[in-house]
């Protein structure tokens, strides 16, 4: 494949791509692909107008050439098949990913076909038997509904697989020009306008105006690893740190390479998030060289595309594709500089006053009832400039508002990290003039500006390095970290950081594995993991009412515009009581996340349900978890929902139905399986709360009813005792002295609100408590 095929491929697929490309890769064989290709024009098929009946004319409200278009392109049209093909090869990581590959191949033949889909894909006439592809479209399609609700796990698991990846694929495929052909028909500009004016101003400016505009406020620390080694080691040298090559190694556990060369430094700090970068930060202002290791890559502000697949790909851990072992959970978690603080969606809450009581009585954590903590959060508020006012709320958040006022529910603004005027529904992406403040724009930039500091991108951490103390007390040493990057020339290599003390801060998914690698055998590692799960309903709000000149929300605010968690319920969150319940917010949702929630049951349903995203408003119910999981690799999570965290969801997802109600709704309904939707206007009283006892009694889980998780928490957690946590108060770990925890993978529990400020506060005193190992080191 030629270069610029190349590029193409690694972030979203055009239309124009010639299909062979990525078959030639070799992940699938020619018969998978007339599958998958066969499937995903199931979910997506090529629809013509005057087959789909006049009723579905009036649905459409507005059918115009760009609807009429969207109806007509099926998935392979747009090349959807092919994308996903390289995606297997390339992206996706699972246990189930191999039964996948095998569900393929069984379609690909008639004795499979008839496994996987039964009598439905019998025929009267020869041969009898068919395969997948050569069923008609209307039986496939009832086929692929029946999967849905299979009384096989394995079948509804390979529907739900499909209907992400399809779904998810096509909105969020792109051509040359950055447009998808579907995007017009659901209201949605792809990337924000603003961004794209912005963008074009600065490349009209002259080489002296923008000097810095497309490398950000962390350039001067940012070491690429592609770069040649003497430049690598000029640039580090330069910076005050030490580099040389090794002229003998002694094997580590893992990386039985010879390294490339060794760093040395005071302090590592692996993972650049809201715990790595608070803690780097703060030990590179005190005068320790402080060397960052961060698997994601670097975007600067004007690199950033805010294009929802290239962005997942980019900056989201697993491409933004995990899900756990038995797919019933999505996971969302960031992998770029700044980690997670740099695609959250700037909700920055205080630790609740019950958590803080329960971390400090029930698990004798005095860090949490101390002055220290409080002080530590006021630290962290104030420099990120987290306030609560809004100039102007977007769309979503302006429902859940008024439908708690509207009801009586009690309803609170949120604070952010974010300016009062800042109106931007694309953070999830970036943050593209850098008002948002994340870890990269600021204590990163206090780890840059200190010129103590610098910032490895693109490498992943392979080990913590540790040896045995010579003073009888079976403890190890941290004394470095080794980590794997590609060269210039795309071979990969192996580099050595020699420190004093090591801070790992992968995140809750990551952190786990990274420590079972190097070898700590602390039973309480990976698990003991909470998520926070979180189950969603949606409302339908045309610009305005038919039959009415009331216009409410008003008419062009749109679904992804605006500040993403402005508005918050705890009208179910128990706060005064056990403090387990769940909170009301809102997601910010683009077409990809948005299809693959919203319920398939047909491709002209999942079409006319697309055209309404941008009036569409969704509200989740936020639940803080009693259940748990284990997260030994962020490809093998695992877990089980609690029964009282089920009942709290459902509570929660009751409350979301009536609130989106009152607040005008036109059509309310879930994310379950069934499709089942209410045309509010339309219901008599009974007919409406029969409709909300029902969908909020179904039972969560078994592929039901989707749940996602953008908070994972508790895998490493803290505590008094080593035989329950893995690190005590001050954030060290019982094994290894020297070794440092630094992210959510510390919480003691779950904590039931938007975890950053917390992560952060942790981080601040984790900080503290390295400053004093390095002073006594100096003192030694």
């Amino acid at each position: 494949m030629d270069q610029k095929k190349t590029q193409s491929s690694s972030s979203s697929v055009t239309v124009s791509e010639p299909k062979t490309n990525i078959v030639e890769l070799g992940t699938l064989s020619s018969n998978q692909m007339e599958s998958l290709t066969a499937l995903c024009d199931t979910f997506l098929p090529s629809i013509h107008l005057n087959s789909s009946g006049d009723h579905h004319h009036q649905e459409a409200n507005n059918i115009n050439d760009s609807f009429t278009k969207f109806l007509y392109t099926s998935a392979s049209m747009n090349g959807t098949p092919q994308h996903i093909a390289w995606m297997i090869n390339n992206r996706l990581q699972h246990p189930k990913l191999n039964l996948c590959k095998l569900a393929l191949w069984l379609l690909s033949t008639r004795i499979g076909t008839l496994i996987l889909c039964g009598k439905a894909s019998l025929s009267n006439q020869f041969p009898y038997l068919q395969k997948f592809s050569k069923i008609s479209p209307n039986k496939r399609e009832k086929i692929v509904k029946s999967w849905a609700t299979s009384c096989f796990k394995l079948i509804r698991i390979l529907f739900c697989a499909a209907k992400i990846l399809v779904l998810l694929v096509f909105f969020t495929q792109v051509n040359e020009v950055s447009q998808n052909p579907s995007w017009k028909a659901l209201g949605y500009s792809g990337p924000d306008p603003d961004f794209k004016k912005q963008k074009q101003e600065n490349s009209n400016m002259d080489c002296k105006e923008k000097d810095d505009q497309p490398f950000g406020p962390l350039y001067e620390g940012i070491i690429c690893l592609k770069d040649s080694q003497k430049i690598i080691f000029h640039r580090l040298q330069g910076l005050g740190f030490s580099v040389s090559k090794p002229l003998s190694f002694k094997n580590t556990r893992r990386s039985t390479e010879c390294p490339a060369f060794i760093i040395e430094c005071d302090a590592v700090v692996v993972g650049s998030g809201s715990g790595g970068g608070v803690i780097a930060g703060n030990l590179a202002n005190s005068g320790h060289k402080v060397l960052v290791l961060e698997k994601g890559s670097y975007l600067a502000r004007t690199n950033l595309s805010l294009l929802e697949g290239t962005s997942m790909d980019r900056m989201y851990l697993g491409s933004g594709l995990l899900i756990t072992a038995d797919m019933d959970v999505m996971l969302l978690a960031g992998s770029t500089v700044g980690g997670g603080s740099t695609i959250n969606w700037a909700a920055s809450i205080q630790t609740p006053q019950h958590v803080l009581k329960e971390w400090s009585e029930s698990y004798n954590l005095e860090l949490f009832g101390s002055e220290f903590y409080k002080g530590a959060m006021k630290i962290v508020c104030d420099k990120m400039g987290v306030q609560s006012e809004i100039e102007d709320e977007g769309f979503q958040n302006m429902i859940l508002r008024k439908g708690c006022q509207e009801l009586g529910y009690p309803v609170e603004t949120v604070p952010r990290n974010a300016p009062s005027g800042h109106y931007c529904g694309w953070c999830s992406m970036g943050c593209k003039d850098g008002r948002k403040q994340g870890t990269a724009e600021t204590w990163l930039v206090d780890l840059v500006k200190s010129g103590n500091g610098a910032i490895l991108p693109e490498c992943e951490a392979l080990e913590v390095i540790h040896e045995k103390k010579n003073d009888n007390s079976g403890k190890s040493k941290a004394v470095g970290v080794a980590f794997a990057f590609q060269n210039y020339d795309g071979v990969r290599q192996i580099g050595m950081v020699k420190s004093k003390v090591t801070i790992v801060a992968c995140g809750a998914l990551s952190t786990p594995s990274l420590l079972k690698r190097s070898g700590l055998k602390n039973p309480n590692i990976g698990r003991n993991l909470h998520l926070h799960p979180v189950v969603i309903a949606w409302g339908y709000f045309p610009d305005s009412q038919p039959m009415s000149n009331e216009i409410w929300p008003k008419a062009g605010k749109k679904s992804y515009e605006g500040g993403i968690i402005t508005a918050v319920s705890k009208v179910v969150a128990n706060f005064k009581g056990s403090g387990y319940g769940a909170i009301l917010q809102t997601p910010g949702l683009h077409p990809g996340m948005f299809s693959a929630l919203m319920p398939w049951v047909s491709g002209l349903d999942i079409k006319m349900r697309m055209s309404k995203y941008s009036r569409t408003a969704y509200i989740f119910a936020l639940a803080r978890d009693k259940g748990s999981g284990e997260a030994f690799s962020p490809y093998s999570v695992t877990y089980k929902l609690d029964k009282t965290d089920e009942e709290n969801l459902k509570l929660g997802l009751e409350k979301t139905l009536r609130i989106l109600a009152a607040a005008g709704a036109e059509e309310i309904g879930t994310q379950h399986t069934k499709g089942r939707s209410l045309k509010v206007k339309e219901a008599s009283l009974k007919e409406f709360e029969r409709f909300v006892k029902e969908e909020s009694s179904i039972g969560m889980g078994k592929h039901s009813v989707p749940i996602c998780s953008a908070h994972q928490m508790g895998s490493c957690r803290m505590g008094v005792d080593p035989t329950t946590s893995v690190v005590n108060s001050k954030g060290e770990t019982w094994e290894v002295e020297g070794l440092f925890l630094g992210d959510s993978s510390v919480f003691p529990t779950a904590l039931g609100v938007n975890p950053m400020v917390t992560i952060q506060s942790i981080s601040y005193c984790t900080a503290q408590s390295v400053l004093q190992v390095l002073e006594n080191q100096k003192s030694e």
